[in-house]
C-alpha cells in the first residue's frame, strides 16, 4: 500500500506516520505539507507546498497512490467561521479533488473529530463546518471514505502536540489515564491506536463509515 498522509506536523499526523513506517503492509509514504516534518526514512518521500490550496501543477506526483490520510485540522478557537470553513473544509476538499483526479478509486481516511453534525445544523459553529466536510467527502467517488472522530486520546511513542496549552493538559493528565479508561470504557484512545485503525481501514475496510473512540479502538487490534 501507498500511503498519501497531511498533518506529519501535528499530533495526529506525526501519530500515523510513525505506524504507516512501521508497517510491513506500506511500501511507500507521500507527505504533503508546508514545512518539513524532519523524519528521515527510506519508504518516505516529501512534498513541501507553501499554498496547500493550488495543486494544478502537481498531479504526476500526486499519482500512483492506494490511500490517503489526511490528519490535518486546526482549533476553532478564536477564528471566524469564514477563516475556519477555509481551513477544515475547503483545504481537505481541494486536496482530495486533486487526488482522486490523480489516483481514482483510491481509499480516504479523514481525521474529524467527537461532536461533528452531520445534519450541518447546530449551535456550535466548528462542529457544523466539520460535518459539511465528512459529507462532502462521503459523497466524492472514491473507492472508500471512511471518518474518524476520536474523542479524548493519549499521545504516545514521544508524538506531542503543536499547541503548547495541549501538552501540560496531556501531561496533568498522565496519572488519569488509566482510571480514565476503566470509567470511559473503550471511549478513551491513543495515536497509536489511531494510526493502527487508519491503516486497518485503508486495507481492509470498516463496519461503519463514520468511527468514533469504540470503533477506533476494536479496529485497531
Amino acid at each position: 500500500m501507498r500511503v498519501v498522509l497531511f498533518g506529519a506536523t501535528g499530533m495526529l499526523g506525526s501519530g500515523a506516520l510513525i505506524e504507516c513506517l512501521k508497517s510491513s503492509h506500506v511500501q511507500a509514504v507521500l507527505v504533503i505539507g508546508r514545512r518539513s516534518c524532519g523524519v528521515e526514512h527510506e519508504k518516505l518521500k516529501e512534498l513541501i507546498m507553501p499554498d496547500m490550496f493550488d495543486y494544478s501543477a502537481m498531479t504526476d506526483q500526486l499519482s500512483g497512490y492506494d490511500a490517503c490520510f489526511f490528519c490535518l485540522g486546526i482549533s476553532s478557537t478564536g477564528m471566524s467561521e469564514e477563516a475556519h470553513h477555509r481551513i477544515t473544509y475547503e483545504l481537505p476538499v481541494n486536496a482530495a479533488e486533486a487526488l482522486l483526479a490523480a489516483n481514482p478509486g483510491m481509499t480516504f481516511c479523514h481525521i474529524s473529530g467527537a461532536g461533528a453534525y452531520s445534519s450541518e445544523q447546530g449551535r456550535m459553529m466548528w462542529a457544523r463546518v466539520k460535518g459539511k466536510t465528512e459529507n462532502k467527502l462521503i459523497e466524492m467517488d472514491f473507492g472508500a471514505t471512511w471518518v474518524f472522530r476520536p474523542g479524548f486520546i493519549q499521545p504516545g511513542k514521544g508524538v506531542r502536540s503543536r499547541t503548547a496549552m495541549y501538552n501540560v493538559i496531556y501531561a496533568l493528565a498522565q496519572p488519569l489515564y488509566a482510571v480514565l479508561g476503566r470509567l470511559t470504557g473503550r471511549s478513551l484512545t491513543t495515536t497509536e491506536m489511531l494510526g493502527l485503525a487508519m491503516l486497518r481501514a485503508a486495507r481492509d475496510g470498516a463496519p461503519k463509515t463514520i468511527l468514533h473512540n469504540p470503533d477506533i479502538n476494536r479496529l485497531a487490534v
